[in-house]
């Protein structure tokens, strides 16, 4: 399809941090004083965007930033428990191989995500863009492609969140939707993403 640039979400992504973030969850909601919720509702959560989940807890917006760097702190104490899902260090070694530059844009801090990918898959990585805010991802999106050099069009954004979607998009990148991470599918596909990853492998076959 052309792409020259393949952009990466972090979590939900390339690193299975679900389980820990449900670990950690409600320990979080009673620092910051919103809701703590069940397993079985937590799930339910899969299902609608940064927004709706944010109204439907009850957290003040300017408290977000104080919970996005808690949470940082919390997974760079804990980047040793969290795995990169099964094929990631083969498909990016592929994907390197062809020629193709990758990066990263992510909420988390780059010193957790070098962490967490080990030094081998960090050096594949040729751009990273982290800590960007709950919806400032468009930015760091922007700082990719002038970094990298590439045109919007010649760039795929790889995520699992209604707002890697909405930012990459509004960026003119087009856009890859994995079913693996925290959204739903049909949430994903409510969104009308450019293409619908199911499984690794289908990256490679995108990406020529």
């Amino acid at each position: 399809m052309g792409y020259r640039l393949i952009i990466f979400d972090f979590d939900g992504t390339l690193a299975d941090s679900a389980d820990w973030f449900r670990g950690v969850f409600n320990d979080v909601a009673l620092r910051y004083g919103f809701r703590a919720v069940s397993a079985e509702e937590l799930e339910s959560l899969r299902g609608q965007d940064s927004r709706a989940i944010i109204a439907r807890l009850g957290v003040p917006m300017w408290k977000m930033p104080f919970i996005a760097s808690h949470m940082r702190k919390l997974l760079a104490r804990d980047a040793h428990r969290i795995p990169l899902f099964p094929g990631v260090e083969a498909m990016l070694e592929q994907l390197q191989a062809r020629g193709l530059t990758l990066a990263v844009v992510s909420s988390n801090s780059e010193e957790n995500v070098r962490r967490v990918l080990g030094p081998v898959m960090s050096a594949r990585i040729r751009h990273y863009a982290c800590g960007a805010g709950i919806f400032g991802k468009r930015a760091k999106f922007r700082k990719v492609l002038k970094a990298a050099g590439v045109r919007p069009a010649e760039a795929l954004s790889v995520g699992d969140e209604v707002r890697d979607i909405e930012a990459a998009a509004a960026e003119g990148i087009a856009t890859a939707a994995v079913t693996w991470g925290y959204a739903t599918e049909e949430l994903l596909r409510s969104r009308a993403p450019t293409l619908v990853f199911t499984r690794l492998e289908d990256l490679l076959l995108a990406a020529g």
